[in-house]
């Protein structure tokens, strides 16, 4: 991934940081089985659901939950941490409201 001065995402980009999120999470035992039954989406579905955006997006939502998991993803991805909020960012959903 090529940096950019505003450190935004493409689409593209962004879902190849959830499809890595996804792997890290498949590749996690402990992890999978959090994910399953928090998402309630079978093991089985996921492959397919991976050509979704907006499931995508569900995949980041979740990393994000735990600085853990998102330093873990990173390292398994070998991106900086900071790319897994960018990557939600660029996805269905990602604007982050402005609190002030």
């Amino acid at each position: 991934m090529a940096p950019r001065r505003d450190s935004s995402l493409t689409l593209s980009e962004a879902e190849t940081v959830a499809l890595q999120a996804l792997d890290y999470i498949a590749g996690t035992d402990d992890l999978l089985h959090v994910f399953v039954n928090a998402t309630g989406i079978e093991a089985a579905r996921l492959p397919g659901a991976a050509q979704d955006p907006e499931f995508l997006a569900a995949v980041l939502d979740f990393v994000l939950m735990d600085d853990a998991w998102v330093l873990g993803c990173a390292e398994a991805a070998g991106i900086v941490p900071e790319a897994v909020p960018r990557a939600r960012a660029a996805l269905p959903g990602g604007t982050l409201p402005n609190w002030t």
